[in-house]
């Protein structure tokens, strides 16, 4: 489970000496020590987006989506649907699929798809490189959370089927810790990081999408676009629309950030 004491993380963009804020623990020293050679930027604590970010899960509920909306009188294909589903809400997916193709689920829609859905989030895996990266947070003492739009249920079934629960602990939070008033509104990563203790100015928000894009830079952070799940994220978009970087893997963030004992990969 992360401390919630507050660390610091360094921030690329910054090319000169390295600042850190104490911590309660003492272990902002220690972190300092580690990290000697990293900019003067600092973030507190990073906050994921977890499908597609954590949990490699968006190819898989795409190809469930898409069947069961082919079954019911809608047909997409692949990229069609993740344009337009990724990083919603699944009310606001209904939402979008009657604007764009007019489409209004039937009674009995909601019942099969959940339980496909169910069956398929209890095998899903991580992704690659997801437990080392928070494992590595972790031993930095350095806070993370996970903020996402999937529905509570989901997303601690996810968590748990990828075996990332252990490592992200009591700080996970989905729209009904702020309302429903989920991404893209910033309220879910304001809430994240006042759990943590964090200033959100101060925090690094890793996301997979727009939604997500949109959603922590209105909240104030810094957000750097994640393009290493499976189901193909276009990074220069992303930085386009404000994203400071684009990662193509977690090792890559890991290397960023001179994370404690990573020595490769």
């Amino acid at each position: 489970m992360p401390s919630a004491a507050t660390g610091s993380l360094a921030h690329p963009a910054q090319q000169r000496g390295i600042t850190t804020r104490q911590t309660h623990s003492g272990s902002a020293a220690n972190a300092q020590r580690l990290r000697s050679t990293l900019p003067s930027m600092t973030f507190e604590a990073i906050l994921f987006d977890m499908d597609g970010v954590l949990v490699d899960s968006e190819v898989l509920t795409g190809e469930i989506w898409r069947s069961a909306l082919h079954e019911h009188g809608l047909t997409l294909d692949a990229p069609s649907y993740m344009a337009m589903a990724v990083g919603l809400t699944v009310p606001g997916l209904y939402t979008a699929l009657e604007r764009e193709h007019g489409w209004q689920r039937p009674a009995p829609f909601e019942a099969h798809l959940n339980r496909r859905l169910g069956e398929a989030f209890a095998s899903v895996q991580e992704v690659p490189g997801a437990a080392l990266l928070l494992g590595a947070l972790q031993t930095a003492h350095l806070p993370f959370a996970v903020a996402s739009n999937s529905e509570r249920e989901r997303l601690h079934l996810k968590l748990g089927a990828a075996g990332l629960s252990g490592l992200v602990g009591e700080h996970a939070y989905d729209p009904t810790c702020v309302g429903l008033r989920g991404k893209p509104l910033p309220d879910l990563y304001l809430y994240a990081a006042r759990q943590l203790g964090a200033d959100i100015r101060q925090c690094l928000v890793v996301e997979d999408s727009l939604t997500g894009l949109a959603a922590g830079l209105s909240a104030g952070a810094t957000v750097w676009a994640f393009t290493g799940g499976a189901h193909g994220v276009d990074g220069a978009a992303l930085v386009a629309a404000g994203a400071e970087r684009a990662l193509a893997s977690h090792a890559e963030l890991r290397r960023l950030l001179n994370l404690p004992g990573i020595t490769s990969g």
